[in-house]
């Protein structure tokens, strides 16, 4: 099928061709969302603009990852790319050396400016949207490991599983995927160090941006039981952490009655439109099964809750309790039943049992948006010499994602058409970030200059170009009309 055999070779003298079309919608929506302003006007890191501002340096990374790519060196592509730089309107962008050393001219203090310039942006889009957007807003605290095998890179340590590197701390909106807040610490810090005051950073934030509510999520490490009461009498903060399976907690499991215990049935994932396929064959199970390897069966799950009192604490507090029923095997032999404890704290005392469970579990799906900024973004690559340039690197690095989201939530919803659009929204909104690069700014691209005119024109489609234009339309008209504050 592959036929072609006379190929050659040449190069256009006029048409002016960028693989990269769709970083003319993300420039655009960076001037219009008044992200560059902001960015000059709050950040001094510069004692001379010339040739240039704090912004082109931050920007620089961002459309690099947002252009396809990996690396700080592969800026070194695009300086080199003139049809690049005329669709940008720009005469020069920075190298990958006063890259590296724009992320060495940072603080803690100066981080910490960008986040927050980057976060009153952000409660700009968050006005545009629908009344529904602010009924609650969802907040996540997760850390992950960011290994490097540098061996000169200030503050990096070793992690309790011997690896060596960074343990940065995530803190997320779930209901739209955003890193509202990224820290960066050394390898052998404990996971949940800082994110108490992030929380209440986050929470601030979600007010200023309108949300009527909060919930705070995170696992075992997250429980910050000295803090609950505090939460608690806020009024507007729900929460649902996990909580160690202490001996104490599992005594009190296990001599509930059984008239306490319900079963757990978990919904399907996802509704069957057609008509039910046969299953697959388990491979993995029928060679776990053949070769005899010990192997861990869940049979059954049951849910119930009690009241309990942490020790920090003035108030006592819901526990939610799953009961994982479990059978260990040995090949098509059963050595003996398992039973394990699961538990959540909560204040939120009006939900039933599964919905705590279904809500808790659901905080893994921040597992999906870390796993973007490692491998999607790479934002966590540390490719910087010490602890508070690679933190800069990594906040900048994550405004790319940050602006595939503000993207989508630029779309408007309004219309004879508002069902579809509200899909394809959403859509954008789930995407990850290699199929958003392939779907909307790798668009090929003839460039030309015209007038006071920098023409994009289209040398191909697919499927979401409708909606990259759509989103352009928006923020084409938006330019004489700045965003609601």
């Amino acid at each position: 099928m592959f036929a072609a055999s006379n190929i050659d070779y040449d190069i256009a003298h006029r048409t002016r061709g960028l693989g990269v079309g769709g970083i003319g919608v993300m420039h655009l929506l960076a001037k219009q969302s008044g992200l560059i302003e902001a960015i000059d006007q709050n950040l001094q890191l510069l004692k001379v603009h010339l040739p240039y501002h704090e912004s082109d340096h931050v920007l620089n990374i961002a459309y690099n990852i947002l252009s396809g790519g990996d690396c700080i060196e592969d800026i070194e592509l695009l300086r080199n790319d003139e049809v690049y730089l005329d669709a940008l309107g720009a005469q020069r962008i920075p190298d990958p050396t006063t890259a590296g050393d724009f992320c060495r001219r940072f603080t803690t203090n100066d981080v910490e400016t960008l986040q927050q310039t980057i976060n009153d942006i952000r409660i700009k889009l968050w006005k545009q949207q629908p009344t529904s957007f602010f009924d609650e807003a969802i907040i996540e605290a997760d850390g992950t490991m960011a290994p490097t095998f540098g061996q000169c890179k200030q503050g990096m340590d070793i992690s309790y599983h011997g690896q060596w590197g960074y343990h940065p701390l995530v803190v997320s909106l779930a209901n739209t995927a955003e890193p509202l807040f990224l820290d960066n610490r050394s390898g052998n810090r404990p996971s949940h160090e800082g994110a108490v005051a992030r929380f209440d950073q986050a929470a601030d934030l979600v007010r200023r941006g309108g949300f009527k509510s909060i919930l705070f999520r995170g696992d075992t490490d997250f429980t910050q039981t000295s803090e609950l009461d505090r939460w608690d009498d806020a009024g507007d903060i729900r929460f649902i952490f996990g909580i160690d399976a202490m001996a104490n907690l599992k005594q009190i499991a296990e001599n509930l009655g059984k008239t306490r215990w319900k079963r757990l049935e978990r919904p399907a994932k996802y509704e069957v439109k057609t008509e039910q396929r046969l299953k697959r064959d388990n491979v993995q199970e029928q060679i776990v099964v053949k070769r005899e390897f010990e192997n861990i069966r869940l049979k059954s799950e049951d849910v119930a809750e009690f009241s309990y009192r942490p020790t920090k604490c003035r108030k006592a507090y819901r526990i939610v309790v799953v009961r994982k029923n479990l059978s260990k095997e040995k090949g098509e032999d059963v050595l003996f039943d398992d039973v394990r404890y699961f538990f959540y704290i909560t204040n939120d005392r009006l939900s039933s049992a599964d919905k705590i469970v279904f809500e808790a579990n659901d905080r893994c799906n921040q597992e999906n948006l870390i796993e973007q900024l490692k491998n999607g973004v790479k934002a966590m690559r540390m490719p910087v010499d010490n602890l508070t340039s690679n933190h800069a690197y990594m906040v900048m690095a994550s405004l790319a994602w940050t602006m595939k989201v503000w993207f989508a939530l630029s779309l408007p919803e309004v219309g004879r058409w508002r069902e579809k659009h509200r899909a394809q929204k959403q859509q954008v909104l789930r995407m990850q970030f290699k199929r958003f690069v392939n779907s909307f700014v790798r668009v090929p691209c003839q460039i030309i200059r015209s007038g006071r005119k920098i023409i994009y024109r289209l040398l191909s489609w697919n499927r979401w170009q409708e909606v990259l234009l759509r989103g352009f339309d928006v923020l084409k008209r938006g330019q004489h009309q700045p965003m609601r504050c």
